[in-house]
């Protein structure tokens, strides 16, 4: 029997406070906690840069996956600290919540600040296998090595002749501490990026070891935001790219909290061909936003209804838009600074202040309403649009409450679909279903199959071409829907404008284990065919990626002699079996349609299991086939023009001109 008593409780010491529970400070024990610590050590290299020292930050990706972060700043100080009576490089490298930003809210120190806890440094040193810490500062180079959160060595000291100033900190993530140290390089190239974006005028590196020798990627944005949302719409943008400054104002998050500092940046243009808002608060991507994100909801939904209402703009008793109407045409990108910040967890990617949440509500709300009233045929496009993204999207859900209704319920008496015959088996690993090519192949696939475990629905006629039409006109189609609702699985469409499933897909509710395409062997029947898939490629791909859909191939040719019948499903096929029948009578015919085929033929070529050939439909080249669909089948008209003018001369022998 377990006992709890007083010896029972522990408490964790020195690098065991990190080493067994990485997440409460990087957020993960994997690799997202891995990648964490890696930001820690590059925002103190920031903030230095920030403050004006240093211009250049180098970040190195090394094939034994360390890593290691250079800056050229005052270095950080490590010599005796009076103060504390003990020297700094143990107060930060091994004491948790020790640092030189507590003050910041003064201006002695790091004014708007990254890093704010005194947790960073000393946890990455913590959870590294290694560590070699190089400062150059005062006329001096220091070396310091730790291993396994462990110092080794003390702090070695030299005198240098040159005036060089800087901290380089090289370590290996610790396997003993995370699950996964392999931070890749998209990732490393992403967060550099980010900050160089916020951070005008640094330089930031990123140099990644390989087998060939050393990449090397260089980052600068002069103009921070402004350069990089001119990157983005690249002029896909339908108004122009607005940049705004607000002063540094001062405010608290309550009246006996004490007072501190804001300033915003923010640029914006509207576009209907890109979306896309990013918060950066003192330069922390903010992936969860917060309060920048709630004051910019806040200020466009008041201004652009406010601009709606009082032109006139809205139908008779039209409902009032949503911030996701503006969001699918809005490109925002928002750097604010704060002397105090509250995140919501050390990993920074939310924050929640409240003053920082009225200030810039009010920010935004005063120069929406300038530009407004400034620019009125900007003003008149924006709400336009915004307006054209409102009805696409309420049209989009009246679609997909009727998707609903129709695909509702199941296959009994009263909701059946029209020539639909199933099969007995309720064992869905076993039943299969066959989408032939109208009622002349129903009847006949109908006398041929195996009742027990294979089912059928037929096709009448031509299908509509999903790929060129929109999803209203799809789902008025009874032959799609009577398709889509045998299946059982739902769809798995997103409309842009509605941001969600017209029906949520879930393959778990399908009833077949394989999907059949069943045609004639003729150019209708290869039309038919492609159709079907279209349809399926467009509303339920994950069929195909699993491959649960199949072509069941149809002979083309019956060679009959007196004592058996050859099937042959190709004219390459056809001549080695004439070779074979070499001074032999025999019979040759193009075989005939499905529905004209015996039960006895049909079942042996077609539907039995043993003797039937089944082509599987892969998704392994996806993007290749996505491209040669749209060309073919969608809206790409001249792209169709150009590839039968290039390629047409090889199907000329194919062509149906009957």
């Amino acid at each position: 029997m377990n006992k709890y008593g007083n010896d029972s409780i522990s408490s964790l010491k020195g690098a065991d406070r990190v080493r067994k529970r990485p997440a409460v400070i990087f957020g993960s024990d994997g690799i997202e906690g891995c990648q964490h610590a890696i930001f820690e050590i590059m925002s103190n290299s920031i903030d230095e840069a920030r403050e004006g020292y240093g211009e250049k930050i180098i970040i190195t990706k090394y094939m034994d996956n360390s890593i290691s972060i250079e800056d050229f700043g005052r270095g950080i100080p490590v010599d005796y600290n009076e103060r504390e009576n003990r020297y700094n490089w143990e107060l930060l490298f091994c004491e948790l919540y020790a640092g030189g930003k507590y003050k910041n809210d003064t201006g002695e120190n790091y004014e708007y600040s990254l890093g704010l806890n005194g947790l960073g440094l000393c946890a990455t040193q913590y959870a590294s296998r290694y560590m070699d810490v190089e400062i150059f500062r005062d006329g001096y180079r220091y070396l310091l090595h730790f291993e396994k959160g462990e110092n080794v060595g003390g702090i070695k000291k030299e005198p240098i002749n040159k005036k060089k100033t800087g901290t380089k900190i090289h370590w290996l993530p610790d396997t003993d501490v995370f699950t996964d140290i392999n931070v890749c390089i998209e990732y490393l190239l992403d967060i550099v990026k980010r900050q160089a974006i916020v951070n005008d005028g640094i330089s930031f590196i990123v140099k990644n070891q390989t087998d060939k020798g050393l990449e090397e990627y260089q980052y600068n944005y002069n103009n921070g935001i402004q350069d990089y949302i001119a990157e983005l719409v690249n002029d896909d943008n339908i108004t122009p790219i607005v940049n705004l400054s607000s002063n540094e104002e001062y405010g608290r998050d309550r009246p006996d909290k004490p007072e501190y500092k804001v300033k915003v940046k923010s640029s914006f243009c509207f576009s209907n061909k890109i979306k896309l808002i990013e918060f950066y608060h003192n330069s922390s991507y903010l992936e969860y936003g917060g309060s920048p994100e709630k004051a910019v909801k806040s200020a466009f939904i008041s201004k652009i209804d406010a601009y709606l209402k009082e032109n006139g703009k809205y139908s008779k008793n039209e409902s009032k838009i949503t911030f996701q109407d503006i969001e699918d045409c809005l490109v925002f990108i928002s750097s604010s600074f704060s002397t105090q910040t509250s995140y919501e967890n050390q990993t920074k990617k939310a924050i929640n202040n409240k003053f920082i949440y009225e200030m810039m509500v009010n920010f935004l709300k005063h120069n929406l309403e300038v530009y407004f009233l400034e620019n009125p045929d900007q003003a008149n496009k924006i709400c336009d649009q915004v307006l054209i993204n409102k009805r696409s999207r309420e049209n989009a859900e009246k679609t997909r409450l009727n998707l609903k209704k129709k695909l509702a319920g199941s296959l009994d008496m009263s909701n059946r679909v029209q020539k639909f015959v199933n099969c007995r088996s309720k064992d869905l690993s076993k039943r299969e279903i066959y989408i032939v090519e109208g009622d002349s192949a129903l009847g006949a696939c109908k006398l041929s199959r195996d009742a027990e475990f294979q089912a059928i629905i037929p096709v009448r006629g031509k299908i509509l071409n999903c790929l060129k039409a929109d999803y209203v006109k799809i789902f008025k189609n009874e032959i799609i829907i009577d398709i889509i609702r045998v299946l059982g699985c739902g769809i798995e469409v997103v409309i842009k404008s509605s941001k969600e499933d017209l029906s949520s897909f879930n393959i778990d509710n399908l009833r077949w284990s394989k999907i059949i395409i069943c045609t004639d062997a003729d150019v209708d029947g290869f039309q038919i065919r492609t159709l079907i898939l279209a349809m399926i490629y467009k509303l339920m791909p994950s069929l195909i990626d699993k491959g649960l859909v199949y072509i069941a191939e149809s002979p083309l040719y019956e060679i009959t002699t007196n004592n058996k019948t050859y099937f042959t499903y190709s004219d390459d096929e056809k001549r080695k079996i004439l070779f074979k029948l070499k001074g032999k009578k025999y019979t040759i015919q193009r075989s005939k349609g499905l529905g004209e085929n015996d039960p006895e033929m049909m079942w042996m070529t077609t539907m039995n299991p043993q003797t039937r050939r089944l082509i599987k439909i892969s998704s392994g080249q996806a993007e290749k086939t996505s491209e040669m669909f749209d060309i073919l089948l969608g809206n790409n008209l001249q792209g169709r023009k150009d590839f039968i003018a290039e390629k047409g001369y090889l199907y000329l022998n194919e062509v149906d001109v009957s």
